[in-house]
């Protein structure tokens, strides 16, 4: 069993094409496969099911999978160690994120670890919090942030608290009540079409329980857009109203004579948490790694 195998197989499970893991790793599809049909006629089982658009691993290969992460990155970490070279750290951090991290917090983060550690590159991917969980748990990704906590099946550091706010369209409606107030009701909003991110959402999970434990389960949807300068552009021309992020509405926060009006939400003390999250029973590769612990030290001190 040789190394060139274990990640042809690894780079194979994550992007889930023998392509794209050619791709990634500057090496032939043919020479891909020739490393897995190895790998696997040394193992006695299939590993990758080639069937589909997408390569997936067997039952054999999803257990196989997490022992070949640690064994590489273990001997990543061990070269490292040993050749005293923790100013150059090269390598890919998988980043899985969702919506409001992707697009507003993890851009600055990687930014800044790029000029302190130049040789390293990034892979994210943005979905719902749902998904990040799943992906990181399975190890397809190095390190996930995510607006939401599902479990404690994984390593999950607090980086920071935000608060979910409601945008509408600058109508009449809307401006009356902004002179009589600052923030608008839940009873404000009843006869309003919402314009949700998917149900994975966590903006939207934590704004439809509040709704629910004061009575409201019967909130109009107008559409579902997995974007959120999409769901801005709908407001703005007045399709209807959604809630988001503080921190992803702040630029209409700012334009306070813009087409989008923000609002706090009354009698709302809920607030969004943002993680970093990773799989605490996988060794994280040197990059991820230095990765974790630059995040942490902006973070947590």
């Amino acid at each position: 069993m040789e190394f060139k195998q274990l990640e042809a197989f690894v780079n194979v499970v994550k992007y889930k094409s023998f392509s794209k893991a050619a791709e990634a790793t500057y090496l032939t599809q043919p020479t891909i496969s020739t490393h897995i049909s190895s790998l696997e006629k040394e193992l006695g089982v299939k590993l990758v099911d080639r069937n589909g658009k997408e390569s997936r691993p067997t039952k054999h290969g999803r257990a196989f999978y997490n022992y070949a992460i640690n064994i590489i990155n273990t001997r990543d970490r061990a070269v490292i160690a040993m050749t005293d070279l923790a100013n150059e750290i090269a390598g890919t951090v998988d980043i899985k994120t969702s919506g409001i991290p992707g697009q507003f917090i993890v851009p600055e983060i990687i930014a800044g670890f790029h000029q302190k550690y130049p040789r390293v590159s990034f892979n994210v991917e943005q979905s719902d919090t749902g998904k990040v969980w799943d992906d990181i748990q399975e190890n397809l990704g190095d390190i996930g942030f995510s607006g939401y906590y599902i479990n404690n099946s994984l390593k999950c550091c607090l980086l920071l608290t935000d608060r979910p706010v409601v945008i509408t369209p600058r109508n009449e409606k809307f401006t009356e009540i902004r002179k009589k107030k600052d923030k608008i009701s839940i009873d404000d909003l009843m006869d309003e079409d919402f314009i949700w991110r998917e149900e994975g959402s966590a903006t939207r999970r934590t704004f439809e329980e509040w709704a629910k434990s004061h009575g409201h389960n019967d909130l109009s949807t107008v559409a579902v857009i997995n974007s959120i300068e999409g769901i801005k552009e709908c407001v703005r021309n007045g399709m209807g109203v959604s809630v988001m992020s503080k921190t992803a509405a702040r630029g209409e926060q700012e334009n306070d004579g813009g087409p989008i009006m923000v609002f706090e939400l009354e009698d709302m003390d809920m607030e969004r948490e943002f993680y970093m999250i990773y799989n605490r029973n996988t060794t994280l590769s040197p990059s991820a790694q230095k990765f974790k612990e630059y995040v942490e030290s902006i973070y947590m001190g």
